[in-house]
């Protein structure tokens, strides 16, 4: 398929006034429409519209909370709060692709989600990146799983296990149990790695009882292709003590939530930490969010921080990504960066800035079409067309 005649923001090196997009599940053509070369496929008008990458919620829990069930035992499949020690848990046994904010979801132009597990756990679990149309079997919808593995710090696991009278109960519990599950992985890996090197040799040695915690983070240690580690964290202490935590096990690791950030975005600028701020709609509901400010991602972004903007589904429904970046606009970051926190640099955080993000050929074909002089970041606009893994999702 073609649409042609079209404004294309790509998010990348070089928009089109006038231009054109092939594409089946991938793209393969992105041009002027002064290159374009008619064939006998099918082909959409875009006249009057502007074409921008699909977007992207880099942090969020669509299908782990379903819609209208949320509160309840039969909707609520995020949190496994009976050992705060879970890396093995999957995202994927969770999602419900049936919950009706998927269809909010891709109505929006949302056509990929980062999902999964909640922060009541130390450890919870993998997120999945997802989209969000073109199956109601999830399998079908997964671009990458696992995406990352979960981390919590603060006040999420604290009040989980307190009423308990359970570990933790406090921010040094919380990273303790942290540490010593990384630890239990490492010597994993060291006896694994012992084993296939003595393997059919007089010195072999037994290999490790199978541990399904320690094998979940085993990708976290792997020097090719590493697993991202995504630390839930609000407060400023928290925020450093992922921070501390990431460089004594070398993690690949990213700040989700980042709320204090603004306030210390001097020190995490000697880090340069990839970053997720959000929600930005809602009201400091809880002594974590006391510095909760729309401004967060410009200051970031003025450090040199790469920065994505999340809705925390469903704590911010889906649908409104676009009006959580518009406030990080009215926050004084501009247009342009707000639309790259939802779009390419949402995938760069979440480390598939190959495969979605910008409008380039061989990635992903998920589109959102605009009419001409609507912003996507207005209360008012609604896509025309979106186009997910090359289906057309919704055609306005």
């Amino acid at each position: 398929m073609v649409i042609k005649n079209v404004k294309i923001k790509t998010m990348s090196d070089k928009d089109y006034e006038n231009g054109f997009v092939r594409f089946g599940e991938i793209i393969t053509e992105v041009g002027d429409m002064r290159e374009y070369i008619p064939t006998d496929e099918e082909e959409f008008d875009g006249t009057g519209k502007t074409l921008y990458p699909g977007f992207i919620d880099a942090h969020c829990h669509l299908g782990m909370w379903s819609d209208c069930y949320s509160m309840q035992l039969e909707g609520d499949d995020g949190n496994e709060t009976t050992d705060p020690s879970t890396p093995h848990l999957r995202a994927v046994d969770s999602i419900n692709a049936m919950d009706r904010c998927f269809e909010d979801a891709v109505n929006a132009g949302v056509t990929c989600v980062c999902t999964g597990v909640g922060s009541a756990n130390p450890i919870g679990g993998s997120f999945a990146l997802i989209r969000t149309f073109g199956s109601k079997r999830v399998d079908k919808l997964v671009v990458k799983s696992p995406i990352a593995i979960k981390f919590a710090l603060g006040e999420n696991p604290k009040s989980s296990y307190n009423d308990r009278d359970e570990t933790p109960v406090t921010r040094m519990a919380t990273a303790a149990i942290i540490r010593e599950q990384l630890q239990k992985a490492l010597r994993y890996k060291e006896d694994l790695d012992e084993y296939k090197r003595t393997k059919g040799t007089d010195d072999e040695v037994s290999k490790p009882d199978f541990d399904a915690k320690c094998e979940a983070l085993l990708p976290l240690f792997d020097k090719e292709n590493k697993l991202k580690a995504h630390f839930h964290c609000h407060r400023a202490d928290d925020i450093f003590t992922a921070v501390r935590i990431a460089g004594e096990f070398a993690l690949d690791y990213v700040l989700v939530h980042c709320t204090d950030g603004g306030i210390i975005a001097d020190e995490l600028a000697e880090e340069l930490p990839a970053v997720v701020v959000g929600p930005l709609f809602g009201d400091r509901g809880k002594p974590e969010l006391a510095h909760h400010d729309i401004t967060t991602p410009r200051i970031l972004h003025e450090h040199g921080i790469n920065c994505a903007i999340c809705t925390d589904h469903p704590e911010t429904p889906i649908q409104y990504l676009p009006l959580t970046a518009a406030l990080a606009v009215r926050g004084g970051l501009s247009e342009e960066d707000a639309l790259r926190g939802i779009t390419i640099n949402a995938a760069r955080v979440l480390g598939v800035e190959e495969k979605i993000g910008s409008v380039e050929v061989g990635k992903c074909a998920d589109f959102v079409l605009f009419d001409n002089g609507k912003s996507p970041l207005d209360i008012m606009s609604l896509p025309g067309m979106v186009v997910v893994g090359g289906k057309i999702a919704v055609n306005n």
